[in-house]
C-alpha cells in the first residue's frame, strides 16, 4: 500500500503552502543523489518526496488527494501523481527548490528541459466508468524534426544557467538564472530542416492508448507520462493530461459509487405486486415487488453500483418506487375509486415501520 503523502513529507493536512515547500526541500536535500551516491533506498525516498510534493503543492491536486486519496491520481499506464517520474522529471520541475544546496546544479550534470504538457478531454459513458476502458485518442504533438542537430550553447557552455552578480547593501550577491540564449536546455540548434520551427520541432499526429481504470469521477485528471510535446535537444517530453468527462445516463443517476433509478408503477401494480425489469450498468435486471408496496420505498440492490477507486467492492443500485396516479379517469374508473373512498382497506394506516421521506433520505446517506 502506498504511503500517505503527508506522512512522507512529515507534515499535517493543515500545513501551509510554504510549510509544504520547506518540508519537501528538507527531504529532497536529505535524499539527494549527490549526498547518497549509489544508495537505491535514498533514491526511492527522493522520488517519493517529489511525488508527494507534486500533488500537495498544487491546490487542485491537493483537493482531489484529500478527497479520494491515491486513487485520484493512480491508474493503469502511469497516470497521475509522480508515479511515472524519473530523476530528470524531478530536476526539471522542482530543481529551483534546491537553490544553491548543490552548487546550483543537479548532480553536476547538465539540466534537461522538459517539454510542455498537452491536455485533452475524454468523454466516458457510465458503462465505461463502471468497467474501465481503453481509449485510443489522436493527439498532435511537437516532436524533434528528423535531421535537426544541436551544439553546446556558447552563452552558458551547456549548463543551462548563467551567473549574475549584483551589488546590494549586504555586498555582492551571486545568483544563477536560466540562460536567455538556450532557455535552459544548454544547447542551441546548429542545423534544422526547412519545415521545422525555431526550436527544431514539427507537429506530428500520434495515436495514444489510454487505459482508464474503473470508478473514475467527472473532472478527474489522469496523466500519461511522456506523451506531451518534446523538448529541444536532449530534453524529456512533457505529459498528456487527460480530463474525464462523464456522459449523463438516460435513466441512472450517479452519486459517488451508488446509482439511483426511478421506477414508476401503477396503482394496480403497487396493490397486486409485480415483477419489473429495470436498467442497470451492464444490462437490465429483474426485480420482484411485493404486494402493497408503498410509493417512496427504496430497494437496495447490493453491488450493482460503480466500483470504488479507494477500496474493493462496488456501490449499490438504489431503486426508488414511485406509484403513478392517473391524471384522468373514465366514468367506470371514477365510480370504482369513489367506492374506495369509504373502503377501510384504502384508508391510509401507516405503520411505525413505514419510514417518512426524511428518514429514508437520512438512511441513504448514513
Amino acid at each position: 500500500m502506498k504511503k500517505d503523502f503527508y506522512e512522507i513529507l512529515g507534515i499535517t493536512k493543515s500545513a501551509s503552502a510554504e510549510e509544504i515547500k520547506k518540508a519537501y526541500r528538507k527531504k529532497a536535500i536529505e535524499f539527494h543523489p549527490d549526498k547518497n551516491p549509489g544508495n537505491k533506498e535514498a533514491e526511492e525516498n527522493f522520488k517519493k518526496a517529489a511525488e508527494a510534493y507534486e500533488v500537495l503543492s498544487d491546490p487542485n491536486k491537493k483537493a482531489k488527494y484529500d478527497q479520494y486519496g491515491h486513487a485520484a491520481f493512480d491508474g493503469n499506464g502511469g497516470f497521475g501523481g509522480g508515479g511515472g517520474m524519473n530523476m530528470d522529471d524531478i530536476f526539471s520541475q522542482f530543481g529551483d527548490i534546491f537553490g544553491s544546496a548543490f552548487g546550483g546544479g543537479f548532480g553536476g550534470g547538465q539540466r534537461r528541459m522538459k517539454g510542455s504538457n498537452l491536455r485533452i478531454k475524454v468523454k466516458l459513458t457510465l458503462e465505461e466508468i463502471a468497467f474501465g476502458v481503453e481509449k485510443k485518442v489522436k493527439v498532435k504533438r511537437k516532436v524533434q524534426a528528423p535531421g535537426v542537430s544541436f551544439k553546446t550553447c556558447g552563452t552558458c557552455n551547456g549548463s543551462g544557467q548563467v551567473l549574475r552578480v549584483t551589488n546590494t547593501i549586504l555586498g555582492r550577491m551571486q545568483t544563477a538564472t536560466t540562460c536567455p540564449t538556450c532557455g535552459g536546455s544548454g544547447q542551441s540548434i546548429s542545423s534544422k530542416p526547412a519545415n521545422a520551427d525555431a526550436q527544431g520541432m514539427i507537429l506530428e499526429d500520434e495515436t495514444v492508448s489510454i487505459k482508464i481504470p474503473a470508478g473514475v469521477v467527472n473532472e478527474m485528471q489522469l496523466k500519461v507520462t511522456g506523451k506531451g510535446n518534446d523538448a529541444p535537444g536532449n530534453g524529456i517530453p512533457g505529459d498528456l493530461i487527460v480530463a474525464i468527462e462523464e456522459i449523463e445516463h438516460e435513466f441512472l443517476k450517479r452519486e459517488g459509487e451508488n446509482l439511483h433509478y426511478d421506477l414508476y408503477i401503477s396503482v394496480a401494480e403497487a396493490a397486486l405486486g409485480v415483477s419489473k425489469e429495470i436498467e442497470a450498468v451492464g444490462g437490465k435486471v429483474r426485480i420482484k415487488l411485493e404486494e402493497g408496496i408503498q410509493s417512496g420505498k427504496i430497494l437496495r440492490l447490493k453491488g450493482k453500483g460503480i466500483p470504488s477507486l479507494n477500496s474493493y467492492g462496488n456501490g449499490d443500485l438504489l431503486v426508488h418506487i414511485n406509484v403513478w396516479t392517473p391524471k384522468t379517469l373514465n366514468k367506470e374508473q371514477r365510480q370504482f375509486f369513489e367506492k374506495m373512498l369509504t373502503d377501510e382497506n384504502f384508508i391510509p394506516h401507516p405503520e411505525k415501520s413505514d419510514k417518512s421521506f426524511f428518514e429514508k433520505v437520512k438512511d441513504m446517506f448514513s
